[in-house]
């Protein structure tokens, strides 16, 4: 499985984003979808995963602000952003994997597959 992420810009406090995860291969619909972030200076945190069961969770820094979602037809994840912060500026990754909804949270090392990343920088 390759992921392409892309969606990444520069948008004003705010805004909106929409990111999409492409990923090309056979059974997409089986895998877990997770996006990550790196903000500048700092360590790789969660964002948002869902299962292939359909199972969502979010980060707390994003929830009711971002949703996640897939559309195994199309074989591509999203995550549409709103009401964006300057803290939310970081490359945001998105990664494949196929363990639990706490494993995907917790162990970004767990993922089989990772995208390239796409930046995206929220000015105040």
């Amino acid at each position: 499985v390759q992921l392409q992420a892309s969606g990444g810009g520069l948008v004003q406090a705010g805004g909106s984003l929409r990111l999409s995860c492409a990923a090309s291969g056979r059974s997409f619909s089986r895998y877990g979808m997770g996006w990550f972030r790196r903000p500048p200076g700092k360590e790789r945190e969660f964002v948002a995963a869902v299962r292939w069961t359909g199972s969502i969770h979010y980060a707390d820094s994003v929830k009711g602000r971002f949703t996640i979602s897939r559309d195994n037809a199309k074989n591509t994840v999203y995550l549409q952003m709103n009401s964006l912060k300057p803290e939310d500026t970081a490359v945001y990754y998105c990664a494949a994997g196929s363990g639990s909804i706490l494993t995907m949270i917790r162990f970004p090392s767990s993922y089989d597959y990772w995208g390239q990343g796409t930046l995206v920088t929220v000015s105040s």
